[in-house]
């Protein structure tokens, strides 16, 4: 087993992405004063070790530092909590709570699409850890299946999302890497600002979500293409097309979510509240009154005023 500083042994990883390596990991004594959560020898959390030349970026480990007290406070039901950062020689490290379940697009994959309710329920959620993440400052920006883990997938049990890495685009955006990658992001979802290297606000991540929420009801992303760059196009270019699976108060909140112009997306806030009226008004068990609300679901997607 590898030592993570002194506090914590790596035990196997769980996953690999393009910023680093998650590992299962042990305490193995009680964390500092700095650390969010102290902890208890023993206890099991997850690691992700960022690569070695995000390590090496002096720029990457002053933003690790600068930003460590905005990861460490960032709590939400729905947010996967972040332990403890470690940065030590050249080992960066965030300590975080294990969620024992598989991530969205692993769950996509192995089950299929979701109904037009489920969907609703579950982007709302998601949506509501976006809202508390913006209300402190933080923009994901790399809002995908692959960052949603996923708890309670046992039978019987209530879905339970919970938004991870937060802070590591942000961390990964520096200049000595964006001049080798155009944007820092996932093809499929990068906002047409990102593509375009212009600023980016909460509403890239409002603009994640339409993606999301879009895969979920169809088992895909609404843009795709031979090479990372014809992706990029279709996001400035093209608009999405309505699938006839998706009922018109869920399309009415994918459409807004991903208009070209950040200034026309809805807030995360809007946005939670409306696709829970979607979710009672789409269901077969709506009441006239819910189905006219769902109906009318585009007075609640306000754009974010911010």
């Amino acid at each position: 087993m590898r030592p993570v500083g002194s506090k914590y042994l790596l035990e196997e990883p769980l996953g690999r992405g393009a910023t680093g390596t998650v590992w299962r990991a042990r305490q193995r004594e009680t964390a500092g004063a700095e650390a969010a959560v102290a902890g208890e020898p023993g206890e099991t959390v997850a690691i992700k070790v960022l690569k070695e030349e995000l390590a090496n970026d002096a720029e990457i480990v002053m933003r690790f530092l600068r930003e460590r007290s905005v990861l460490l406070r960032l709590t939400h039901p729905n947010i996967v909590r972040t332990r403890d950062l470690v940065v030590e020689g050249d080992l960066l490290a965030l300590v975080m709570d294990l969620v024992d379940g598989p991530d969205l697009h692993k769950y996509l994959r192995d089950n299929g699409p979701f109904t037009p309710v489920a969907a609703a329920l579950l982007t709302a959620q998601i949506a509501d850890a976006l809202a508390a993440s913006h209300a402190d400052g933080v923009v994901h920006r790399d809002l995908k299946p692959a960052n949603v883990l996923l708890a309670g997938t046992g039978e019987g049990q209530q879905m339970h999302p919970m938004l991870t890495d937060f802070g590591i685009a942000r961390l990964a955006d520096s200049p000595g890497l964006t001049r080798t990658h155009e944007f820092v992001g996932t093809p499929a979802y990068v906002a047409p600002e990102s593509a375009e290297g212009r600023p980016q606000t909460s509403a890239v991540d409002i603009y994640g979500a339409g993606i999301l929420l879009y895969e979920l009801v169809t088992g895909r992303p609404p843009f795709a293409g031979n090479t990372a760059l014809e992706v990029l196009h279709r996001h400035l270019s093209e608009e999405p097309r309505r699938p006839s699976t998706v009922p018109e108060p869920l399309w009415t909140a994918i459409e807004r979510c991903l208009r070209k112009s950040p200034e026309e997306r809805p807030s995360a806030e809007n946005l939670a509240r409306a696709l829970r009226v979607v979710a009672e008004g789409v269901g077969v068990h709506a009441t006239p009154a819910q189905a006219e609300a769902a109906l009318g679901v585009a007075a609640l997607l306000a754009p974010d005023p911010s």
